[in-house]
């Protein structure tokens, strides 16, 4: 009886796996052959929409007045533009630097500077929103840098009534630092060249991402706004907003340009707040998405695939764990043994491909050939949040009272007054 357990869990496992394998290699040879949509790309001139542009900040005083600076290079109508700096409890020089250009440009530049209230990202966009009186909310990190005409990109997907949610193509501007720097650069381009352009022409579920993406307010009131519970807002809303039938749109080809992690220390605790995010929305809306009557069978689908991803790790360290285990059983199991086991290998050459395949197609697609060589590498990089988002998965299912305590955001490696050595 025990031997058949662990043979049906097996195949349960197996079958998973070779779901999302179908899933890299269907959104990879979309974009690769497949029809591509970008709609709302060449809008250049209409009656724009008024724009709050958040930048949410909790000590960043390394990098916030870069991004000040380029969004107020942006062209958008200054008569329907302003920025709001969210600084949450920093306790560094930002508060100084952000007052500094509500002085200098006032009316357009201004500040919520927060000291009280449930600590995170996700509280604080809660509490600001209550002096936004725009259309539309542009959120922000603050180092992130928008290039002239990325505000107009973003806001015009929503002259279509139906879309509630945009989110923009995010590029790492540190990219030559070191080999990690370079591996999470193309792990992005797989992830936006793409598997969210994909979803874009597919019709699927595209993510809203917690920065370079827009909220039209109406939607975020229809949804009841930010919850300050939750590690992973732009998930969190990506989900409720589908839920009462908003559309979200991907652009991808309004880039803005962040700041990656550039060891691994700050890249694994990046990955935990990720996962258990993540896990927090697949706890809360994998069920009300599946009965959903506003969303459509293919939407219903990839938005649970989407919100079980991280889940995928623990689930391949378990089928790695019974294909050894039924192999090394005895005798009488020795034939299925060695089948799961093979079975388990060639997930590890076609299912990893699959993914690998994602990645180099996605350079290929950025026309930076020399930069596949680095794709053996990406192994490694799989090995380690393979076992990060397990070990955070397993420690949010052990320890279920665990909430976002922190606002938990990357540290910034950018020395003062400079981008990437580059005098600012």
């Amino acid at each position: 009886m025990f031997v058949l357990i662990l043979k049906i869990v097996l195949t349960v496992v197996t079958l998973l796996i070779l779901t999302y394998t179908v899933r890299h290699y269907r959104f990879t040879l979309n974009r690769l052959f497949g029809k591509q949509r970008h709609p709302y790309i060449n809008i250049d001139a209409a009656v724009w929409p008024s724009v709050t542009v958040i930048v949410a900040a909790h000590n960043e005083e390394a990098v916030i007045e870069h991004s000040l600076q380029a969004l107020l290079e942006v062209h958008y109508p200054p008569e329907k533009f302003k920025i709001l700096v969210v600084n949450d409890r920093s306790t560094d020089g930002t508060r100084e630097i952000v007052d500094g250009f509500c002085t200098r440009f006032p009316g357009l530049v201004t500040a919520f500077h927060r000291s009280v209230g449930q600590p995170g990202k996700a509280a604080a966009l809660k509490d600001a929103s209550q002096y936004i009186n725009s259309e539309i909310i542009i959120v922000f990190d603050a180092d992130y840098i928008p290039g002239q005409g990325l505000i107009k990109q973003l806001a015009a997907p929503f002259f279509d009534p139906e879309v509630g949610l945009v989110m923009g193509r995010v590029v790492p501007l540190n990219t030559g630092r070191n080999l990690l720097t370079r591996l999470l650069d193309i792990e992005r381009a797989g992830g936006y060249q793409v598997d969210q352009q994909a979803r874009m022409n597919l019709n699927l579920v595209p993510q809203y991402g917690g920065t370079v993406g827009g909220v039209r307010i109406a939607a975020l009131e229809s949804v009841g706004g930010w919850l300050d519970d939750t590690l992973a807002e732009d998930t969190d809303l990506t989900y409720r907003a589908i839920l009462k039938g908003w559309k979200s749109v991907y652009q991808n080809r309004s880039e803005c340009y962040e700041e990656v992690p550039e060891n691994w220390p700050v890249r694994i605790r990046q990955i935990k707040r990720w996962a258990k995010g993540h896990n927090q929305s697949l706890y809360r809306y994998s069920w009300k998405c599946l009965v959903n009557r506003n969303i459509s069978l293919h939407e219903k689908t990839d938005g649970l695939l989407l919100l079980g991803v991280h889940l995928m790790a623990p689930v391949i360290l378990i089928g790695w764990i019974l294909a050894i285990i039924l192999f090394f059983l005895g005798n009488d199991n020795i034939i299925y043994g060695s089948i799961a086991f093979m079975a388990m290998a060639a997930f590890g050459t076609i299912g990893n491909f699959a993914a690998f395949f994602e990645i180099g197609s996605a350079v290929y697609l950025d026309r930076g050939k020399n930069r596949i060589r680095l794709l053996p590498f990406n192994l490694f990089s799989f090995l380690i949040s393979t076992v990060t988002v397990s070990t955070a998965t397993i420690s949010q299912i052990v320890d279920r009272s665990e909430k976002s305590k922190l606002w938990e955001k990357t540290p910034r490696f950018r020395e003062k007054g400079f981008i990437m050595g580059v005098p600012a």
